[in-house]
């Protein structure tokens, strides 16, 4: 399909949604013609008497009732306000040569320039149409005269927004940008066609409509009032989905087509870049912001930390290290050059990624305050594992020792050994581990435990602590762990919603944040083994040279000598799962921790 057929089929669909509308227009106006008619006959005498007079007031009810609803439908279409994405909006004066960048672009398309620019905290970019009467009087469209002076159209539809991802503007070149917006720039075109604006908003007016009448809180006769207009648009929606999603088909085949002619060899590989950022996007987001917000600290320069996430990827990949294509690529402009202020356009994009995909405030505050990457492993990494270590602690004191029989805490304070001893099926400090005997545990119900057998020799293939094979102790650890979070979520507050949010306000009013849960609740067994590895971090930091470090790959990580320590992990894992503490003690006496030391809590 060339541009050509595309733009075609995209307005065939267009009309197809119109004459939608018009249908429904037409049927809500048929009493109303017909009781005119009626009216009109009676006047003249010409239907006048017998059953016509009853027919009249009939169907003038009916007429009355059927405009009064569709009144109410099309009031609520008209004042809906269709979703926006929350954006970061890029002023002209604050990036004239991005702005520049992208009028080249579309000229050399022959498409309408986008009517402003902004930034998403996602790998993506797209068109959006904000153009809505809820949104406010939409930008005048202007076009140059031949004296060069510019003249409204008033009658042309508005250009989109052009959207574009930050995390691009960070780790893409300045060609490989221009290249990737192509396709996007292009789907200007079939946009300033009438018929698909028209068509666009007409949907867009449903759609928001029918979330306006599924919204809670309303009173008993607005719900019934908006129940109504919820089917009706609701029934108009499902008419025109078909229509509508062939029309955006065609109106990517023809965008798409057009741009073919612009950088077809870069894109190829400008993709390749989009795939790597994305994924380094994600890991980011998930590894090192997400430790921080659960603190309410959020990392001000995202984009930033996503190019040293990138770069430190490819120096482990040994393929990409040996290539000196990337090394000639990384010495190209970055595409955040095109920017005036690059730093405060990451802070904003930063800010409202925490919000979007955390749900924090609007605002910073003492509690929800910026940390900089050069502060990240002091206020994050190092409060991070105390704050673990004492929530394991207290879970720890809740349950009685086993040979105690008492829930008081040890006099020596916390101390890693007690957390060593507590998971062992083998007594920590025993003399000959083959002289130990399993020794028996209470569970969460208060029946004896029997046993446990040993568990499967390869790690891959271990089975989670709450299956057959778990020892009792981890057991009742991971409960209690997954209890104290629980009730600590419940505890915190829901950040109060700042007023005067623009065009996106109706996102944060609703309470629909998080828009995009990073994390699916984690197992028993990672939560305990996060757990202990938080303590093992506390005890090595307060007992030796070793510090809190930041992988920009694998978040919070334990540096010793100066190096991350990738060893740490699997010997966790031997005592979460097995109750055998013997790799992870001989990793302590290796590296002079002393467990027996009481550690530092917050």
């Amino acid at each position: 399909m060339d541009a050509r057929a595309g733009a075609r089929a995209a307005h065939a669909r267009a009309v197809a949604v119109l004459r939608i509308r018009g249908r429904a227009t037409a049927l809500a106006l048929l009493p109303a013609a017909v009781s005119v008619v009626l009216l009109v006959g009676g006047a003249t005498g010409r239907l006048a008497g017998g059953g016509w007079d009853i027919a009249r007031v009939v169907v003038s009810a009916v007429a009355v009732v059927v405009l009064l609803a569709a009144a109410a439908v099309a009031l609520v279409v008209a004042r809906a306000r269709p979703a926006v994405s929350p954006t970061v909006p890029i002023a002209e004066e604050t990036a004239p040569d991005l702005y520049r960048l992208v009028r080249d672009l579309a000229d050399r398309l022959d498409v309408p320039a986008p009517s402003a620019i902004a930034l998403t905290p996602d790998c993506d970019s797209w068109l959006e149409d904000r153009a809505h009467p809820a949104h406010g009087p939409p930008p005048t469209a202007s076009r140059k005269t031949g004296a060069g002076k510019i003249s409204a159209a008033a009658a042309a539809p508005v250009a989109p927004v052009l959207v574009i991802g930050s995390p691009f503007m960070w780790w893409m070149r300045v060609a490989e940008l221009r290249a990737v917006l192509a396709p996007v720039v292009a789907g200007t075109g079939p946009s300033a066609d009438p018929e698909i604006a028209a068509a666009r908003r007409y949907v867009r007016g449903l759609d928001a409509a029918v979330a306006v009448a599924s919204a809670p809180g309303r009173a008993a006769p607005a719900r019934v009032v908006l129940a109504g207009v919820g089917r009706v648009a609701r029934r108009l929606l499902d008419g025109c989905r078909v229509h509508a999603a062939e029309m955006e088909r065609g109106v990517a085949a023809a965008a798409a087509e057009r741009a073919q002619a612009v950088d077809y060899g870069l894109r190829i590989v400008a993709q390749e870049q989009v795939g790597l950022a994305y994924a380094g996007w994600d890991r980011l987001l998930t590894r090192v912001a997400l430790p921080a917000w659960r603190m309410g600290r959020w990392p001000s320069r995202l984009d930033v930390g996503v190019v040293s996430a990138l770069t430190e990827l490819s120096r482990r990949d040994r393929l990409a290290a040996q290539d000196g294509a990337f090394a000639s690529r990384l010495g190209e402009r970055p595409a955040c050059d095109l920017l005036e202020e690059p730093g405060a356009v990451d802070e904003a994009a930063s800010l409202l990624a925490a919000r979007l995909f955390h749900g924090g405030p609007a605002e910073p505050g003492p509690d929800w305050a910026p940390v900089d990457w050069q502060r990240y492993p002091d206020e994050v990494v190092d409060r991070k594992w105390r704050t673990d270590a004492a929530r394991l602690y207290r879970v720890l004191d809740t349950f009685a020792e086993p040979d105690s029989g008492s829930a008081a805490p040890q006099p020596q304070g916390p101390t890693l050994a007690r957390v060593l001893t507590r998971l062992s099926v083998r007594p920590f400090l025993s003399g000959d581990p083959a002289d130990a005997t399993p020794p028996t545990r209470p569970t969460l119900s208060g029946s004896p435990a029997l046993p446990t057998p040993s568990a499967a020799d390869e790690l891959a293939i271990a089975p989670e602590p709450d299956g057959p094979s778990a020892t009792p102790a981890a057991e009742e650890l991971a409960a209690g762990l997954a209890a104290e979070m629980e009730r600590e979520e419940r505890a915190r507050p829901v950040a109060p919603v700042a007023a005067g949010q623009g065009p996106d306000g109706a996102l944060w009013d609703e309470g629909a944040l998080p828009l995009f849960p990073l994390q699916p609740p984690r197992s028993g067994r990672e939560l305990l083994a996060d757990h202990v590895t938080a303590m093992v971090c506390c005890a090595a930091v307060d007992t030796t040279a070793a510090a809190p470090g930041l992988d920009w790959l694998d978040g919070p990580s334990l540096l010793v000598d100066g190096e991350r320590a990738t060893d740490l992990a699997p010997r966790v894992l031997s005592l979460v799962e097995d109750g055998d503490p013997e790799p992870l003690r001989l990793w302590l006496t290796r590296l002079g921790i002393r467990p027996e030391k009481p550690v530092r809590l917050l």
